[in-house]
Order: structure tokens, then C-alpha cells, then sequence
């Protein structure tokens, strides 16, 4: 088998999901239905939110899971599923209920993102897929933003794909990424599948294959006319690209009524090299000349050169984006919320830990994010499932960090935050184009989001509150968890 052959994506999951499964079939427990909650513990990079990706994917691997007889005959040689579940497997079809977030979604530590309720075993085998899917492009999506902020509104393009950790990887963080707030990716396999803006020029080889720097900025200008931009950086920025640059826009462009769009720097003292190259194009009447920088960037540095004064207009972000390298883990998880004791009636379950930040939010839930008159969002709130909350007078809330304190919200609005996009195995509803999800992410942050959260440094923490019922629900989970298990 080779990596061009037809694979089957539903086998993307962990060997303990089918032997748990295998052992609820056996005790004839595989039709109760239970709820999952995905959650993440901490932002990356100690940041102030997280942006929610992966949904598209998610709904898509739960609407076409089935196992070949290829796959079922791999799972009978590990000699450890019975015949009888392994025909089971044959005919296997995810039938369970889908909840989560819109993509795109601000999110914040310790809610419930997305919700999966469903028969036992449905629920057990989606679990590894689901996690992979959101970890990874929620990861991205969220550093995306965060070069974006450092930016200050200058293009930034998605150039990692050669750096990623595997072809998916490229393709699916270059998802993220432009969901994130990048302009474009330099990916062909993600703008073929996900309409992204694809861009790309020269590397340092077209440079080094010809017998000199000038001959080969001119035979790219020759050839692409309309939109050249050159790699000064192969010999000597200063004494060799700037002025080859020059003479191309000159003696080549010029000519053909055309202009130089820009010149790219990856390496070097990035903040000098522009401010000596802007002084060099703007004297040679290429003010228009866009100057674009890369080389293992990231916010950290993007912010240190605007803080220098760097001239530059565009950035060409790699390893650290498509990687993020800085925290490359996202770390949802998947826990049990509810089980289905009788028809409808779905009793909380909890787990305990002897870390306070590990004990999970039970039962089946609700998700509101609280707006202020001016729209600002300055609280989420969990609800039990089908609460009522009337934000239409004083409404009493509890902080769980501060239970002691009488708070209330006034003059607020409520706003649930999550829907039901899969139905008995089926998406409810057709998803939004990718750009609709990008400029999602882009309205939360310019109107909804306080500015203080997206801050780099000790971001203000976004509250996640708890209606009296739900507060009560959980303290008495865990009284009478204490009394069955000491």
C-alpha cells in the first residue's frame, strides 16, 4: 500500500476505543446513549481566548464512517474483538447527535465547544478523530490570529507547508490558518480544497540556476509581468538585489507599462535591511514597492520589528505558524457528561481529581456568552440543558472561583452559543463557505471581544460563570461523589 492508495479515515482512532467498545456489546450496553463534552483546559501560549476549527471535518468523518471488510479482517488478526462485534462493525453507522459551537467560534477554557450524545459504542469510536481534528486546527486558527494582531493590519501568508509534520498537516493548518486571519497560503492542496488564496514566486534556486542575479530577476519579470516579486537576499541585499531589483523595474517593466510589485528578504537583520531598502526603492521611484520579509517568524518577532520601525508590508510566516512552534499542543478532551438512565431522562456524571482544574463540568448543558448594552461579551455561562434565563431583569449568576459573591448581570443580553449541526447521523444544516467563518473570527474580535483579551501579555481572563441551578447540580455531583467513593 502506498500513500496514494484509497484510506479509509474512519480508522483514524484508538485501538482502547473498539477494545471499550467491543466490552459494551458484550454487557449488551451498546444502544444507551451517553454524552461527551469537548473542552480545552488552558489558551495557548497563555493567551486570552482560542478560536474554534475543525467542525467542517468533525461533521464530515461522523457522516461517512463505515469499516471495510479490509478493516474488519485487520481487527479480527489483533485476536481480541469478538466475531460477534466484529459483524456488528460490518454495518456500522455513526447515529448520534452533534452540538457545538459555529466555527469560528471565540472560545475560552472549560466549556463544552461541542457535545456528542449518542449510543454508547457511536459515541466511544469518534472520539480520537474528533479530538485530532479540533486540537489541530483550533491550534492553528488560534496562533494565526495571534501574528495577525502583531501584524497591525499588514498581509500575512501561510508559507509552512514544507515544515509541517506530515501532508495533512499542511493542508488542514492552512485551513486554519486563513480561518485564523492570514491572507493566503503558498499550499496548492489546500486552496484546490478549500479555496484559499494560493500565491507564490521564486525560491533562492531560480536565483542560483542562472549565470547572474540580474539575468534571473529578468527572466522572471519576462515571464510574469504582472505580478513580480523578487528574492533579493541570495547574495548581497543591499550591494547586489536592491540595485539588480531597480534595474529590472526599469529597464524590463518599465518598458511594458508595468511595475515592480515588490521584493521578498528572508534572512538578515530584517528591521535594518528594510529601512535601507525602502530609502533605496523610494529613491528610485518604486515607492509603490511592496517589501515582504520572512524567515522562521512569528508574533514575537513580527512585534519586535514593528517596534523597530521595520518597513514592511507583508509577512511570509513558516515552521512557526504551520507548527506553532512556541506551544504546539492544544489539549482538548473528551469526557462523559451524562448517560441515559431512562428514555429521555440522561443522569449527570462527573470526574474527580485531586487537581481542581481536572474536575469536569457535568449533565447535559447549555452555553451563553453574555453581552453588555454595547454589545461587548463579558461573561459565558453555563446552563443546565433546557433552563430558562431571563436576562430581561437583575439576573442572579454564580462565579465558581468565587461562589461566595452576590453577582448579577444587568442590562445584559444572552446569546446560546451552540446548536445541533448533526441529527441522527446527519448534518442539520449546509456550512458556511470558509470566508464566511474567517470573517466570523473577524467581527467577534473588532465588536464583541475586549480588546484587553487580545493582549499578549496578562490578558484579561474571560469569565465562565454558572446559573444557580447548574452550580447547585455540580456541588451536589460532588457531595455525593465524595459519600460513594470517600
Amino acid at each position: 500500500m502506498t500513500q496514494f492508495d484509497q484510506r479509509n479515515i474512519t480508522m483514524m482512532m484508538d485501538f482502547y476505543e473498539l477494545t471499550m467498545a467491543n466490552g459494551y456489546f458484550a454487557n449488551q450496553d451498546k444502544d444507551k446513549r451517553v454524552a461527551f463534552d469537548v473542552f480545552y483546559r488552558a489558551n495557548p501560549d497563555e493567551g486570552g481566548f482560542a478560536i474554534f476549527a475543525g467542525l467542517a471535518q468533525v461533521i464530515e468523518y461522523v457522516e461517512n464512517m463505515t469499516f471495510s471488510p479490509e478493516d474488519v479482517e485487520y481487527f479480527r488478526q489483533q485476536g481480541v474483538l469478538s466475531e460477534e462485534f466484529l459483524a456488528y462493525l460490518e454495518n456500522f453507522r455513526f447515529t448520534g447527535d452533534i452540538y457545538a459551537m459555529p466555527e469560528g467560534t471565540i472560545m475560552y477554557p472549560n466549556e463544552p465547544i461541542l457535545t456528542v450524545v449518542a449510543p454508547l459504542i457511536d459515541a466511544q469510536l469518534v472520539e480520537t478523530a474528533i479530538l485530532a481534528q479540533i486540537n489541530h486546527q483550533s491550534l492553528i486558527a488560534t496562533k494565526a490570529r495571534r501574528i495577525c494582531y502583531a501584524a497591525k493590519g499588514r498581509a500575512v501568508s501561510d508559507f509552512g507547508a514544507r515544515r509541517a509534520h506530515n501532508v495533512d498537516a499542511a493542508t488542514y493548518g492552512a485551513r486554519a490558518a486563513y480561518i485564523g486571519g492570514v491572507a493566503g497560503t503558498a499550499t496548492c492542496s489546500a486552496g484546490q480544497m478549500f479555496h484559499i488564496p494560493v500565491s507564490g514566486t521564486m525560491a533562492h534556486s531560480w536565483v542560483m540556476f542562472y549565470q547572474d542575479e540580474f539575468e534571473a530577476f529578468k527572466k522572471y519579470a519576462q515571464a510574469y509581468p504582472d505580478g513580480t516579486v523578487l528574492l533579493v537576499d541570495t547574495y548581497d541585499v543591499i550591494h547586489s538585489g536592491i540595485p539588480n531589483a531597480i534595474r529590472v523595474a526599469k529597464e524590463v517593466l518599465e518598458p511594458m507599462g508595468k511595475r515592480l510589485l515588490g521584493i521578498r528578504i528572508d534572512s538578515g537583520d530584517l528591521a535594518y535591511l528594510s529601512k535601507r531598502v525602502r530609502r533605496m526603492l523610494d529613491g528610485a521611484g518604486l515607492s509603490d514597492c511592496k517589501i515582504i520579509v520572512s524567515n522562521s517568524l512569528d508574533e514575537v518577532t513580527v512585534s519586535s520589528l514593528l517596534l523597530q520601525g521595520a518597513c514592511i508590508d507583508g509577512f511570509g510566516i513558516g515552521e512557526r505558524l504551520i507548527t506553532a512552534k512556541s506551544e504546539p499542543v492544544f489539549g482538548a478532551v473528551y469526557k462523559l457528561a451524562a448517560v441515559e438512565e431512562e428514555e429521555g431522562s440522561f443522569q449527570p456524571r462527573i470526574k474527580v481529581s485531586e487537581n481542581v482544574e481536572k474536575i469536569t463540568n457535568p449533565g447535559l448543558k447549555e452555553l451563553y456568552r453574555i453581552y453588555d448594552e454595547d454589545g461587548h461579551a463579558v461573561a459565558d455561562m453555563i446552563a443546565v440543558a433546557g433552563e430558562t434565563v431571563d436576562l430581561s431583569q437583575p439576573y442572579h449568576y454564580i462565579d465558581p472561583q468565587k461562589p461566595w459573591k452576590n453577582r448579577k448581570f444587568e442590562g445584559c443580553t444572552a446569546k446560546n452559543l451552540r446548536r445541533k449541526f448533526v441529527e441522527k447521523g446527519k448534518r442539520t444544516e449546509t456550512l458556511p463557505p470558509i470566508e464566511e467563518i474567517r470573517s466570523y473570527v473577524k467581527e467577534q474580535l473588532q465588536h464583541e471581544i475586549w480588546e484587553e483579551e487580545q493582549r499578549f501579555e496578562n490578558p484579561h481572563r474571560h469569565y465562565i460563570d454558572m446559573t444557580p441551578d447548574y452550580y447547585e447540580l455540580k456541588m451536589d455531583l460532588l457531595t455525593e461523589t465524595r459519600r460513594k467513593h470517600g
